[in-house]
């Protein structure tokens, strides 16, 4: 996913998306905010049912994230995978 603002690439976030899932890797800003809203953007639009964002931090709290135990994850994972190929 990438952030442009005013013709300059202002940040972004990478990972993979399989079926409802997204399964994020990284996030960059060069602006203020620009990975935010590029995240909030793409989860909009692709109305994922759990995302695994690998390390639990402040900023994914501010986002919405939670922990949950391991063996919900999996239950989740097995729900949403699915894909339409």
């Amino acid at each position: 996913v990438e952030v442009w603002k005013d013709g300059e690439l202002a940040g972004g976030l990478y990972g993979i998306k399989l079926g409802q899932c997204f399964f994020g890797e990284s996030m960059f800003s060069k602006v203020s905010n620009a990975s935010k809203a590029g995240f909030i953007t793409f989860v909009l639009e692709n109305n994922f049912k759990i995302i695994d964002c690998q390390v639990y931090t402040s900023h994914l709290e501010s986002l919405g994230a939670e922990m949950i135990p391991r063996w919900r994850f999996l239950e989740e994972i097995s729900l949403y995978r699915k894909t339409d190929f």
